[in-house]
């Protein structure tokens, strides 16, 4: 029989030996968990009615700022989209004069820096596509029966619904991105004579609607011949690769610069682009800058504000031994942990919000939106930043001055 002295014990929760076996309380066996009083959250989240109107205006400033721009980006997004058909090919016309294009395929036949896989003489005339900001310019090419299937598979055109139009006959075949734009299904007319955007001496019906996210819209290049004046044809000059199209877009335009041809390649469309739009985004660059100070310095102040409201808590966590230093990282870090929140959500938020606007707004009538705009997401940078600087410096200043010891003796008086 084992003594007292003999007998396994161990320590409880309270550094008293107990016998083995004994049952230890429910309290020691499921201990309860703590939150640390001074981390950085915990404040943040005990006292929720002052961190949310904080995370709220930064969320709402970083959804207008991003927003704003990605609308605004739709429009020249939309302008490269639509006429990235011009990607494939480069154009060119004389300008009016029918004599001058034998001459003009001749000399790019002999002077071409790159293999050509097809030149394709055709006609064409205008019409007219929607947008977010209005009406765009669209063209409407007339071609050879061989050339339509050509055009169409460099197109990406992966088969069509209906079929080609015939020779000769008033008859179109568009692409699906042009058929919802213009709300246009096979046997609609999308030429005719009563449409002064969209005209034609006679109907011209939809026989054919091509797969494929690209613009285009073709007929019968007899058609055109036989009832679009002046009888002036064009050419479209087809290099074998992307690579070799565009350095032959770039020789073309060197090629005839100041000389009667006109030429129309895909990256002019590009740099003319970002041109018309310079300007805007330079008024556009004032007002977010305007609007990233007021909320910057609205920011600030409420910062300001709640952290007046603690004093007497900075005040004893100092009395009791806390420096400076552990005091105001631990502000600094509540205040990044709430902008760096902010700033995700606002950016969650405006995500979300693009894709309702794209499903609801834009896809419906074909119209181009990026919800992934980088240059959406870059805008909103700044006002985070700004946020934190002058938070950093609101704590500093008001820490530069702080007396531990007033706030106490107020305290307790």
């Amino acid at each position: 029989m084992k003594s007292l002295s003999d007998t396994d014990e161990r320590l409880s929760p309270d550094g008293d030996r107990t016998p083995q076996g004994s049952r230890p309380p429910t309290d020691a066996r499921r201990p309860r968990r703590i939150l640390k009083p001074l981390a950085p959250s915990t404040y943040l989240i005990r006292n929720t009615g002052k961190t949310i109107p904080l995370v709220g205006v930064i969320v709402l400033a970083v959804t207008l700022v991003s927003g704003i721009i990605a609308m605004i980006d739709s429009i020249p997004y939309s302008i490269r989209t639509v006429y990235r058909y011009a990607k494939e090919e480069t154009g060119i016309t004389p300008r009016g004069d029918p004599t001058l294009l034998p001459q003009i395929l001749a000399d790019i036949r002999k002077h071409a820096p790159v293999p050509l896989e097809r030149i394709v003489v055709c006609r064409a005339t205008g019409s007219i596509v929607k947008s977010i900001v209005g009406k765009w310019p669209f063209l409407v090419l007339g071609l050879k029966q061989d050339d339509m299937r050509y055009y169409a598979e460099r197109e990406g055109a992966t088969s069509v619904l209906g079929r080609y139009p015939a020779v000769g006959k008033p008859e179109a075949l568009i692409s699906a991105p042009v058929a919802k734009n213009l709300d246009l299904k096979l046997g609609s007319v999308v030429l005719k004579p009563d449409d002064i955007d969209n005209y034609a001496p006679v109907p011209v019906k939809v026989v054919g609607i091509a797969q494929t996210d690209r613009w285009f819209m073709v007929d019968s290049v007899e058609f055109q011949r036989d009832n679009y004046f002046p009888p002036i044809n064009d050419a479209m000059i087809f290099a074998r690769t992307s690579a070799d199209q565009e350095k032959l877009d770039h020789w073309t335009v060197n090629r005839f610069k100041g000389k009667r041809p006109v030429v129309f390649a895909y990256y002019q469309i590009e740099k003319n682009t970002k041109e018309m739009f310079a300007t805007l985004y330079a008024i556009l660059n004032v007002v977010i800058s305007a609007l990233a100070l007021v909320i910057t310095f609205m920011m600030g102040m409420l910062m300001n504000i709640y952290q007046s409201q603690r004093l007497v808590e900075f005040g004893l966590l100092q009395a009791i031994g806390y420096t400076k230093k552990q005091i105001l990282r631990r502000v600094l870090s509540e205040s990044v942990a709430v902008i760096a929140l902010g700033w995700i959500l606002g950016l969650g938020l405006t995500y979300a919000l693009l894709h309702l606007a794209k499903s609801v707004l834009m896809e419906p009538r074909a119209y181009s939106l990026d919800v992934l705009d980088r240059q959406a997401y870059l805008y909103t940078v700044p006002i985070p930043l700004c946020i934190l600087v002058v938070a950093t410096l609101t704590v500093v200043l008001r820490f530069r001055r702080f007396d531990p010891v007033s706030v106490v003796e107020r305290r307790l008086v």
